[in-house]
C-alpha cells in the first residue's frame, strides 16, 4: 500500500526533493528516457522512495507540454509495490483547458539581456516615424530615409540656433547628455546630429543635445531631477517656480520699428508697443543664441498656433527649462507624429534665455529683462525672466499682426458653442465672469482666452488653458479643478511639504498662480477646437459704478465704440481708507498684447459681425441699487438667465427701451430676472445720485476714447464719426 498523506508529507518531503533533482540531472545526460541508465542512477534511492512517486514523475515528464493533468475517475491513488504494479496505476490524462485555474504555470523565459545595462535598455520601446506622409510629393522630408529625415530636422534647429556673427549653429545631437549612450564620442555616420561647416568657437567643440518635442513624463523627469524647485503634487500635476518674476512685464517688451512696421503698428500714447532698432535686437539675440549655445542641453518644442488648418502657424520654442517646455507643451497645439515628420522650417522662433539676463547698458534697456519681437525676422528673444506667460502672449501678439493680414480678426476672448451650433463669444477684463459664463455644461468650449475669425469660422488659436488658481475651489470652479492633474504645470503655488497638497489660498509667492494644461482636460471641450460663425458677441463689464444694465442690445456702431473702449471697473483702497470704484479700459479686452490700432480690429469685427449676423451684446456683472460699497452686485443666477436667453434667441423678441446718456437698448422684461432691475435708476433710492454718478462715468469714457477719436478710418473719416456718435452723449 502507498503511504498515507501524513508519512508522505511528514516522512518523504526532503527524499522527494532530492529525487526530482536527481531526475533533472538525468534529463540534462539524456539518460531519463533510456531505462536501463535510469535504473541504475537511481538503484540507491529505491529502498526509501515509493516507486509511485517516480512513476507519477515519469508519466508526467513524458506528457510534458500536453497542458494540464489530473486523475481519471477520480482516483488518486493505485497498487504499490514494484515495477511489475505499476501497470495498474491510474493513467494520467491531459486537458489543454484549465477550467478550475487552480493548476498552472506562472514561469517564464528569461529576459533578453546579458547585462544590468541592455536590461535597461529593453525597458523603453525606441519610437520611430511610421505615420504616412499626406501629399508626399509637396513634403519637404518625403521620399526620404529615417536617417536622412533626422539629419535635416537637426540641421533646421541648428540654423535657428545659428550665431549672426559666425554663421554657423551648433553641432547638434538628440537624446539627453546624462544618459552617455546618447553623446557620441566619435563622429560615426549613424549618429543624428549636425555639424556646421564653420567652427571657430568655443561653443563649436562641444555637442549641444536637443531634447526635442519631449512628452510630459520626460519632462517631469527633467524638471524633478535638474530644476530646483519643481515638485510633484496630490493631484499629480507639476509645481514649478518662475523665479523672481511671476508675472508678464509689460515695460519691458520691444518692437523692432522698421520700415513696415512703422507704417503698420499703432505707437504711441496709449499703445503697448515700445519701440526698438534692428541692432539692438540682434545684440540681444546674439546674447540669448550665445548662452543657449554654451548648454549642454536645449529644449525643442515645435508645435502649431490655430485649429484652422488653412491658417496655422509653424512655432518653434527653443528654452533651457522643462518647465518652458511642458508649458509650451500644454499652451500650443501638439503635432501628429505624421504633422511632425513634415514639420519642417518654422514661421517663427522664440529664444527664451530668460534664465540670462540682458545687458543693462544696451540701447533701449531698462532693466535686466527685455522680452524683443523682430516681426521682420519672425523670431521672439526673452532675456531676464522667466515667467512662461511671456511666451504665451508673445505669439498672441504676433498672431495680432500676421491674421488681420490675411483678413482674420484675432480676438482676446472665450468662446463656446451650443448643441444647434450657436457659437458666442465673450469678451471680459479680469474679474467680469469671462471664464464662469463661458465654461457652461450645457455648451461645448472651443476655447478660453485666444480666437481667430475667419471667412472659415471661429478657431482657437492655443491647444490649451491658462487658470487662474488664487482661491480655487472645485465647488467654484470644478472644470479647472479637475483639470489640475498629470500633465498640468502649476506656477508659484505653495503646498503641503508632506503632502503635497496645495494651498490655493496662500499668496506667499505671489496672488498670480497659475495652471497651465491641455484643453483636452476640460471634459465639454470642443475637439478640434473650431466652430460656425458666432451668433453673438458678448461684452462683459464689471461695473462697480452701479450705472450700466444687467443687459443691453448693441448696435453696430456701439459694438464697436464698447469693444474699443474695453470698460470694467475695479475696486481700489484710496490713502484715507475709502474704498472707491477706479474705472479700467483696456482696448479691445486686450490692450497689451493688439499690434494694430484698436480701430482696426474694431472696424473688422463691425465687418463679420455684419457680414454673418451676429448680434451684439453688453452684460452688467458688476453692481446694482448704488456703487460699490452702497448697491449690492448683481446676482450669478440672474446674469446667467440673461446669457441663457441670448444664447436661445429670445431675448432678440422681447420689448425694448432707451436709456438716458449711454442710450443703451435695454429690455423690459425678462424671464427669471426681476423687471426693476434691468432699468439701473429703479434700483437706485437716491435718484440725484444715480444721475451723477452716470454722468460721472460717461466723463470717464469720453476721456479714455480721446486717444482713438483723432485716428481716422477710411478716406471720408465717416466710420469714425459712426462709433465716436455710438458712445456717450
Amino acid at each position: 500500500m502507498p503511504p498515507t498523506g501524513d508519512r508522505v508529507h511528514g516522512i518523504y518531503p526532503s527524499f522527494v526533493q532530492v529525487l526530482l533533482f536527481a531526475l533533472e540531472i538525468s534529463k540534462i545526460s539524456g539518460s531519463l528516457y533510456s531505462p536501463p541508465s535510469f535504473s541504475l542512477s537511481l538503484s540507491y534511492f529505491i529502498p526509501v522512495v515509493p516507486s509511485y512517486l517516480i512513476s507519477l514523475y515519469l508519466s508526467v515528464d513524458r506528457m510534458a507540454g500536453n497542458g494540464e493533468f489530473s486523475f481519471p475517475n477520480g482516483a488518486a491513488g493505485g497498487a504499490a509495490g514494484t515495477g511489475a504494479d505499476r501497470s495498474k496505476l491510474p493513467r494520467i490524462q491531459t486537458h489543454g483547458n484549465n477550467k478550475n485555474g487552480i493548476c498552472h504555470d506562472d514561469s517564464g523565459p528569461p529576459v533578453k539581456a546579458q547585462t544590468i545595462d541592455e536590461l535597461h535598455s529593453l525597458q523603453k520601446k525606441k519610437s520611430a516615424p511610421t505615420t504616412p506622409i499626406k501629399d508626399s510629393s509637396n513634403s519637404a522630408f518625403s521620399n526620404i530615409s529615417d536617417e536622412e529625415r533626422h539629419k535635416l530636422q537637426l540641421q533646421s534647429i541648428s540654423a535657428s540656433l545659428a550665431s549672426l556673427t559666425r554663421e554657423t549653429g551648433p553641432k547638434l545631437v538628440k537624446g539627453d547628455p546624462a544618459r552617455k549612450s546618447d553623446t557620441p564620442k566619435v563622429a560615426h555616420h549613424h549618429h543624428h546630429y549636425f555639424t556646421p561647416t564653420i567652427s571657430v568657437s568655443d561653443s563649436a567643440l562641444k555637442f549641444t543635445h536637443v531634447l526635442y518635442n519631449l512628452s510630459p513624463a520626460e519632462l517631469y523627469e527633467q524638471a524633478i531631477k535638474y530644476e530646483h524647485g519643481s515638485f510633484i503634487t496630490a493631484s499629480g500635476a507639476l509645481a514649478t517656480l518662475s523665479g523672481a518674476k511671476t508675472g508678464r512685464s509689460p515695460r519691458d517688451k520691444r518692437v523692432v520699428k522698421d520700415e513696415t512696421t512703422a507704417e503698420d503698428l499703432w505707437w504711441g500714447k496709449g499703445s503697448p508697443n515700445i519701440e526698438m532698432d534692428e541692432h539692438t535686437f540682434l545684440v540681444n539675440r546674439e546674447r540669448a543664441v550665445d548662452y543657449l549655445n554654451s548648454l549642454d542641453k536645449v529644449f525643442v518644442n515645435d508645435q502649431f498656433l490655430n485649429w484652422d488648418p488653412e491658417h496655422r502657424i509653424k512655432v518653434r520654442i527653443v528654452s533651457a527649462r522643462a518647465y518652458h517646455s511642458l508649458f509650451m507643451h500644454n499652451m500650443c497645439i501638439r503635432p501628429t507624429p505624421e504633422e511632425l515628420e513634415d514639420f519642417g522650417t518654422p514661421d517663427f522662433t522664440i529664444y527664451n534665455a530668460g534664465k540670462f539676463p540682458c545687458n543693462r547698458y544696451t540701447h533701449y534697456m531698462t532693466s535686466s529683462t527685455s522680452i524683443d519681437l523682430n516681426l521682420a525676422r519672425k523670431e521672439m528673444v526673452i532675456l531676464g525672466t522667466q515667467y512662461a506667460g511671456e511666451m504665451k502672449k508673445g505669439l498672441f501678439g504676433v498672431m495680432h499682426y500676421l491674421m488681420p493680414k490675411r483678413n482674420i480678426l484675432s480676438l482676446h476672448s472665450g468662446c463656446n458653442m451650443g448643441k444647434d451650433g450657436d457659437v458666442a463669444l465673450f469678451f471680459g477684463l479680469s474679474g467680469t465672469g469671462k471664464t464662469t459664463l463661458s465654461t457652461d455644461h450645457n455648451r461645448l468650449l472651443i476655447g478660453d482666452d485666444e480666437h481667430c475669425w475667419s471667412d472659415n469660422g471661429v478657431s482657437n488659436i492655443e491647444g490649451g488653458c491658462y487658470a487662474k488658481c488664487i482661491d480655487l475651489s472645485r465647488e467654484k470652479e470644478p472644470d479647472i479643478w479637475n483639470a489640475i492633474k498629470f500633465g498640468t504645470v502649476l506656477e508659484n503655488v505653495v503646498f503641503h511639504e508632506h503632502t503635497r497638497e496645495v494651498d490655493y489660498t496662500d499668496k506667499s509667492v505671489t496672488e498670480n498662480t497659475r495652471a497651465a494644461y491641455p484643453i483636452e482636460y476640460i471634459p465639454n471641450a470642443k475637439i478640434p477646437c473650431v466652430g460656425p460663425h458666432p451668433k453673438n458677441v458678448i461684452l462683459l463689464a464689471c461695473d462697480a459704478f452701479g450705472v450700466l444694465p444687467p443687459v443691453s442690445k448693441l448696435s453696430l456702431a456701439q459694438t464697436m465704440y464698447h469693444f474699443i473702449s474695453g470698460y470694467t471697473a475695479l475696486v481700489a483702497g484710496t490713502e484715507d481708507g475709502i474704498k472707491e470704484p477706479q474705472a479700467t479700459f483696456s482696448a479691445c479686452f486686450g490692450a497689451a498684447f493688439i499690434m494694430l490700432h484698436p480701430t482696426k480690429y474694431a472696424a473688422m469685427l463691425a465687418e463679420k459681425m455684419q457680414k454673418y449676423g451676429a448680434t451684439g451684446w453688453l452684460v452688467n456683472t458688476g453692481w446694482s441699487g448704488g456703487r460699490y460699497g452702497v448697491g449690492n452686485r448683481i446676482k450669478l443666477s440672474y446674469t446667467r438667465r440673461i446669457i441663457d436667453a441670448i444664447h436661445s434667441g429670445s431675448l432678440l423678441t422681447a420689448s425694448y427701451t432707451k436709456t438716458e446718456v449711454f442710450g443703451l437698448e435695454i429690455p423690459t422684461e425678462l424671464e427669471g430676472v426681476p423687471y426693476d432691475i434691468l432699468d439701473p435708476i429703479n434700483t437706485w433710492e437716491n435718484k440725484a445720485a444715480y444721475k451723477d454718478t452716470l454722468l460721472k462715468l460717461a466723463g470717464l469714457f469720453k476721456k479714455n476714447f480721446e486717444v482713438f477719436a483723432s485716428y481716422k478710418i477710411g478716406a471720408d473719416n465717416k466710420l469714425t464719426e459712426e462709433i465716436l456718435a455710438a458712445g456717450p452723449n
